[in-house]
């Protein structure tokens, strides 16, 4: 599981009928709780994730797994948003 910063959206317009109805957020990732230079796009189905936030993305065929569907041409999913801790 990967921790980053969703920095923007992806709008795709034409797109495989499988990714219809999914929102493609642009994901900056965090390492040691520092931002690096790499960058993912990720799939959020039902979090609800916003730019600025801090999310949890899970890749791989277990990104598959948390879409529901095994056959999907998915790699990464936001599976939670990071809660900030309270001074």
């Amino acid at each position: 599981m990967l921790k980053g910063k969703v920095i923007g959206n992806i709008v795709s317009t034409n797109k495989l009928d499988k990714l219809v109805g999914y929102k493609f957020l642009e994901i900056q990732v965090i390492e040691k709780n520092e931002l690096t230079d790499k960058f993912i796009v990720a799939v959020d189905r039902t979090v609800s994730a916003g730019i600025g936030e801090e999310v949890l993305v899970t890749t791989g065929s277990s990104a598959r797994v948390a879409v529901g569907d095994a056959n999907s041409p998915v790699d990464a999913v936001v599976v939670g948003v990071v809660d900030k801790k309270q001074s």
